[in-house]
């Protein structure tokens, strides 16, 4: 068990994905200084109630992931933008209250590494559905992440699935809670390719004698 200072945002942060902010608030610019002299990660967590700034402090959610700062532009009036990026996930145990921001006990984990031939055979049909994905994603108007090779350690495709997929924070939410791989490989592999044939969907062409009849006025 450990102590670490929350960060609420909108946002679900990944192990090894990079996050930018701009710090501006008081109470954030006294947690990342805080961090920054103890070497100390922070905790972003995605705001279950609430707003992200310049208001009462959100309820996050109880699962979220470390941010391990690597690099600090100072700004006029003690602003900042820092570049973040994830490390373990970790589950809220209990909040206090002490500081001007969140400070809770957490407990770090990975998802479990059961079911081994399950792990592999998902792991193995979801690399190829990842490229789809994105060669899908860079034929649309939807911004495609680079990226050159995707790796063959089941853990590692997971996590790189996780951070590439373009969804909304709640689902992002659900892959990050969950605590076993097997699970959360298969759970990726169902949603690429829903995704996957979602988009193709979408960006194909009517057919030549699509008709859907006359409108509505109403």
């Amino acid at each position: 068990m450990a102590s670490l200072p929350l960060f609420p945002l909108n946002t679900v942060l990944f192990p090894g994905m990079r996050l930018k902010l701009h710090i501006f608030e008081e109470r954030y610019k006294l947690m990342i200084n805080s961090c920054i002299d103890a070497n100390q990660p922070f905790g972003v967590v995605l705001i279950k109630r609430g707003r992200e700034a310049l208001g009462p402090m959100a309820t996050p959610h109880a699962v979220g992931c470390q941010a391990a700062i690597q690099e600090v532009e100072r700004l006029p009036l003690g602003r900042m933008n820092i570049t973040a990026i994830g490390l373990k996930p970790f589950r809220i145990l209990r909040i206090e209250d002490s500081q001007p921001y969140l400070l809770a006990d957490v407990e770090t984990f990975l998802p479990a590494g059961d079911k081994p031939d399950l792990i592999r055979r998902c792991s193995g049909m979801l690399r190829p559905l990842i490229m789809r994905y994105l060669e899908v994603l860079s034929s649309s108007n939807v911004a495609s992440p680079a990226l050159r090779q995707i790796p063959h350690q089941p853990r590692a495709i997971a996590l790189i699935a996780s951070i590439l997929l373009q969804a909304d924070n709640e689902r992002k939410q659900e892959l990050l809670e969950m605590q076993s791989l097997s699970l959360l490989l298969q759970s990726l592999v169902d949603i690429y390719r829903l995704e996957t044939r979602l988009l193709q969907i979408r960006l194909s062409p009517p057919a030549d004698d699509f008709d859907i009849g006359p409108f509505s006025s109403n």
